[in-house]
């Protein structure tokens, strides 16, 4: 099973910014479809976004739109998250994932392959 490691976690206040890192250990990986969900303590992993690797094209979950953005870098076979305007409700453990068959998939169950999470910690 293809390993994916996330960096850039941290510790941030209140409107800061953070961006997080996702690369897949194998370079020949299918990453068609690649994603970033988090999870609270106490709480269901949530999405957050996903990227379709051919073109680019993104979508968000509604708690993030507008402040989270999703990119990738070909070349480096990189997907980033850029976290703006980050709340203390953003605070969770970051995963990237990828392995599912659609564009359209927004449950964990539908990725095969995940990393092993970067924390994210937001004061107020």
């Amino acid at each position: 099973q293809v390993q994916l490691v996330e960096s850039g976690g941290g510790l941030v206040q209140t409107g800061g910014s953070l961006r997080l890192s996702c690369t897949p250990t194998e370079a020949t990986f299918n990453n068609n479809i690649m994603a970033w969900f988090r999870q609270a303590p106490g709480k269901e992993r949530e999405f957050v976004g996903i990227i379709r690797w051919r073109d680019g094209r993104t979508a968000y979950g509604d708690s993030v739109q507008g402040r989270f953005t999703i990119r990738r870098d070909v070349p480096r076979n990189t997907m980033y998250l850029q976290m703006n305007t980050l709340k203390p409700g953003d605070t969770a453990i970051y995963y990237c994932a990828a392995q599912s068959p659609s564009y359209y998939d927004r449950r964990p169950a539908d990725f095969g392959s995940w990393g092993q999470g970067t924390q994210v910690t937001v004061s107020s």
